[in-house]
């Protein structure tokens, strides 16, 4: 049977968590934080840099797992090593057609929303939901089709989108002590606009940082294509993860130098551009947030190409011979990605449909984007736990310490993440003004896939090999 060949290095690897991570997230959520700190810089800044370390600890929690285990696809073989084949059965099965797939479509939205901006056009206008199709199958086309290009864009688009965060960083930084804005910024709070104390700011600050941190565990996707995995998926993880937190922190200081955190509340990061570098620097923004999200949606449909394969590869799920299967020419999971592009573009029309519409779906209308990484925090949390019991090998900071904290921020990410989408109903206009309860609903639409999964791996299993 044809393998998976060693295609990837360190770089790429790297590339992967950064470049996942980083989208455009890291553009208009300097603003959502100051907004959330009534423009409160330090405080801003220790929101970066807690939620950066909760990144860190399960990064480095995973490095920890990926010295020991090695199989198909990085974090579902840490889940079938410590917990069970079933776990890391259902967890595949989930990152498979929901996690990947949830977070891809939104990307290619995203991708195509940003580069509307340079045109004009009304971002749930008909021209950007094509524009978003396009981009969904031109990024499964290059990973279907060639993934050692697909590596390579990786690559590039990491180190394009790295560019202005990094000249805002220096150059905003520079400017803003030289004219005393950065100054300024740090000393003076505009308002106390969310919350009535420090705290409840910066803990509004956290959650608005959350989601910007989040794409990592993709790179954990490409093991089986890795070199020599157990030395550079650690590496990867852990420098990637310290990367992103530098680049979230300094660019988030740079913008202060840019304008003043009044105007940066109502205008957003792109009026520090312009103030700094002109009205060239804000197209130019513009154009590298799209080439930044069209990385991260490369990043992103590596994992959704390789989700069906993952399980197949283990001799589970629906017609595993069949997604088994690995080109020859090509050297990919050919269907396991045309699935995984159909379940991108099933997950492309329920997120127009259910947030950039009056609401298609009702009740039912939640934000795909996020609400499966309440779920994936949630279930790593078995995973570390039965870490704890099997591992008695380790040491006490690797056993109990590391993991503990892990599950420490993990608990915290789903709460923050449940916390910002509401526990108790309200009223939805999309939901035609009846009660809305969007967490419940999307656990429904989850528990129903999760049962497809578990009707799929008792009548499949291992029968096809």
């Amino acid at each position: 049977m044809e393998k998976l060949t060693k295609k990837y290095g360190l770089l790429t690897a790297i590339c992967m968590v950064v470049g996942t991570v980083i989208g455009s997230g890291v553009f208009f959520k300097a603003q959502n934080v100051l907004n959330a700190t009534g423009g409160n810089m330090p405080l801003g800044i220790a929101a970066w840099v807690i939620t950066g370390i909760l990144m860190l600890v399960c990064s480095a929690q995973f490095a920890v797992m990926a010295t020991k285990y090695e199989k198909v696809s990085g974090v579902v073989d840490y889940a079938e090593a410590t917990c069970s084949e079933g776990y890391g059965y259902y967890l595949a099965w989930f990152m498979a057609n929901i996690y990947y797939p949830g977070m891809t479509s939104v990307l290619a939205w995203v991708s195509a929303r940003y580069f509307g901006v340079l045109f004009g056009w009304d971002m749930v206008g008909a021209e950007v939901l094509t524009l978003a199709g396009f981009f969904l199958v031109g990024s499964y086309t290059i990973n279907a089709l060639s993934p050692r290009l697909a590596g390579k864009f990786q690559i590039g688009a990491t180190v394009i989108k790295l560019i202005p965060i990094v000249l805002m960083a220096i150059v905003g930084t520079i400017v803003g002590f030289a004219n005393g804005t950065l100054t300024d910024n740090f000393t003076n709070v505009v308002s106390e606009a969310i919350g009535a104390s420090n705290s409840s700011g910066l803990f509004a600050a956290i959650v608005a940082t959350v989601f910007a941190y989040e794409g990592w565990i993709v790179a954990t996707s490409i093991n089986a294509e890795l070199k020599n995995p157990k030395k550079n998926l650690p590496i990867a993880l852990v420098i990637g993860s310290i990367i992103v937190v530098s680049a979230y922190v300094f660019y988030y200081i740079g913008v202060a130098g840019g304008a003043s955190n009044a105007v940066l509340m109502e205008e957003g990061a792109t009026t520090a551009f312009k103030n700094i570098f002109g009205n060239i620097g804000g197209t130019f923004l513009n154009i590298c947030i799209v080439i930044s999200c069209l990385g991260t949606l490369n990043g992103l449909m590596v994992g959704s190409t390789r989700g069906m394969y993952a399980i197949a590869a283990r001799g589970m799920g629906p017609s595993s011979k069949m997604f088994s299967q690995i080109d020859k020419s090509t050297n990919t999971t050919t269907n396991s990605a045309i699935w995984g592009v159909f379940v991108c573009a099933a997950w492309l029309i329920y997120f127009y449909g259910a947030n950039l519409t009056s609401g298609w779906f009702g009740v039912f209308n939640f934000d795909s984007s996020e609400l499966p990484i309440v779920t994936i925090y949630a279930m790593y949390i078995p995973i570390f736990i039965a870490w704890m019991i099997k591992e008695k090998d380790e040491g006490v900071i690797k056993r109990f310490i590391l993991p503990l904290i892990s599950i420490v921020a993990c608990l915290f990410m789903v709460f923050a993440a449940v916390y910002a989408h509401g526990i108790t109903p309200y009223l939805s206009a999309a939901a035609n003004g009846e009660f809305s309860f969007p967490v419940l609903f999307y656990l429904i639409v989850f528990s129903v896939i999760m049962i497809i999964g578990a009707i799929f791996k008792k009548g499949s299993d291992k029968k096809d090999e």
